[in-house]
C-alpha cells in the first residue's frame, strides 16, 4: 500500500525515489574512491558542490526568505533549512550577527550507514571547500569564511563549524580553516528558524525531500562528463548504478508497490512506477513476446543543458542492476531519443 497525503499524493513513492538517489550518489563517490583514488574523488566532490552552490545558493536564500539577514546567519540558516528539508540531521546555533554555527549530527546523511568508513577525510573537506567556504564569494562579502571544528569521517561526533565574518578580506586559502579545539554551543530549537506551514505543507516537504536527493545525482552527471569525458563518465556512472540497483531494488520495490513478482511483466511495472514517482509520464504495454515501457521526459535531467546522450545509458545502469536482482534471467534493452530539451526513453523486457 502506497502512503498518500490528504491531497492524494504518493508520499511513500517519493521517499523511495529519494532513497534510490541518495544511495546512488554515495555509491558513485565510493566507486570513485575505490577505482580512481581519494584525490580524484575529492576533485569530483569539490566540483559537484561548486556546481550546486552556483545553481542553488542565492535562489535558495530568496526562496527561504533569508536574503536580508546578516551574511553569517543567512548562510548558516540556509544550510539548516535546506538540509532539514532533505531529511538531514542538522543543527543551527547563532552566536552573533557575525558568527553562526551549523552542525551535521551523526548519523551523517550523505555518507549513510557503513559508507562512512569508506570516505577519506579529504573528500569531506572537498565538500566544505566547494560550498561552505565559498558562500562569502556568492554573497559578495570577501570577509565571510567558514571554520570547521569537527569532521565525522575523522571519528568526531559530527561535521561541525561556523560561519564567521572577519574584519579583513580573506585570501582564497583563508576561506576555510580548521579549529579542532573549539566546541559548538548546545542546540536550542527555540533559536532556530522554522519553515512556515502555510507555504511548506507536508506534501511539498515530501516532494522537496525527493528532489533534494535527486539534485545530488543531477549535479554529478554533467560534472563527471566534464571531468572525465563521455566514455569514461558513461562507464563509471553505469557501473556504480548497476551495483546500487542490485543492492536497493527490493527495498525500492517494496516502497513503490510491494510485490512485483519475478517475471517480465512485474519488472515492466516496476520501471513504470519508478518513472511516475520521479514525475515522468510512463506507459507500458504487452507486445506479445515482451513488455515495453515508454517514458516521456526525464525529470532527473530537467534544466541541465550539458547532458550528453551517453549519460542516459549510464543512468540506465540503475535499472540493469535492479533487473539482475528482480530476475537475472530476463533480458532488458534500452533506447532513448532527445530533441531540443525533450527526452523519450524506452525499455523492452522479455524472458
Amino acid at each position: 500500500m502506497i502512503e498518500k497525503t490528504t491531497t492524494n499524493e504518493p508520499v511513500q513513492a517519493w521517499r523511495a525515489v529519494a532513497q534510490w538517489y541518495h544511495a546512488y550518489f554515495t555509491g558513485i563517490v565510493l566507486y570513485t574512491v575505490s577505482r580512481k583514488g581519494a584525490d580524484e574523488a575529492a576533485r569530483l566532490v569539490y566540483e559537484i558542490f561548486s556546481r550546486q552552490r552556483h545553481e542553488r545558493f542565492l535562489p535558495g536564500l530568496r526562496k527561504l526568505g533569508l536574503e536580508q539577514l546578516p551574511h553569517a546567519m543567512a548562510a548558516a540558516q540556509y544550510h539548516y533549512l535546506s538540509n532539514q528539508i532533505g531529511g538531514v540531521s542538522v543543527e543551527y546555533m547563532p552566536e552573533s550577527n557575525r558568527k553562526a554555527w551549523i552542525r551535521y549530527a551523526a548519523p551523517r546523511w550523505i555518507w549513510s550507514g557503513t559508507a562512512l568508513c569508506g570516505i577519506p577525510p579529504k573528500v569531506s573537506t572537498a565538500m566544505l571547500e566547494g560550498w561552505h567556504a565559498q558562500n562569502g564569494v556568492m554573497l559578495q562579502n570577501p570577509r565571510l569564511g567558514f571554520v570547521c571544528t569537527k569532521q565525522t569521517v575523522d571519528g568526531q561526533a559530527g561535521l561541525e563549524g561556523y560561519y564567521y565574518e572577519y574584519d579583513q578580506e580573506l585570501a582564497p586559502h583563508e576561506r576555510l580553516r580548521f579549529a579542532r579545539d573549539e566546541e559548538a554551543p548546545e542546540f536550542d530549537a527555540q533559536l532556530a528558524p522554522v519553515l512556515p506551514i502555510d507555504t511548506w505543507p507536508p506534501s511539498r516537504l515530501a516532494k522537496a525531500h525527493r528532489n533534494y536527493a535527486m539534485e545530488y545525482v543531477k549535479s554529478t552527471f554533467p560534472t563527471a562528463l566534464q571531468l572525465w569525458g563521455p566514455d569514461e563518465a558513461e562507464h563509471h556512472l553505469r557501473m556504480a548504478g548497476k551495483l546500487i540497483g542490485m543492492q536497493f531494488y527490493h527495498e525500492t520495490a517494496q516502497s513503490l508497490n510491494g510485490d512485483y513478482g519475478r517475471d517480465a511483466f512485474g519488472f515492466a511495472r516496476f520501471i513504470a512506477d519508478l518513472g511516475a514517482a520521479h514525475g515522468d509520464k510512463t506507459t507500458f504495454a504487452n507486445t506479445g513476446t515482451s513488455f515495453r515501457v515508454n517514458q516521456e521526459g526525464w525529470a532527473l535531467m530537467d534544466g541541465i543543458e550539458d547532458t550528453a546522450c551517453v549519460l542516459a545509458s549510464a543512468w540506465n545502469g540503475l535499472l540493469e542492476g535492479a533487473m539482475q536482482a528482480h530476475n537475472h534471467r530476463l533480458h532488458l534493452s534500452f533506447s532513448h531519443e532527445r530533441s531540443a530539451q525533450h527526452w523519450s526513453l524506452s525499455w523492452q523486457i522479455k524472458a
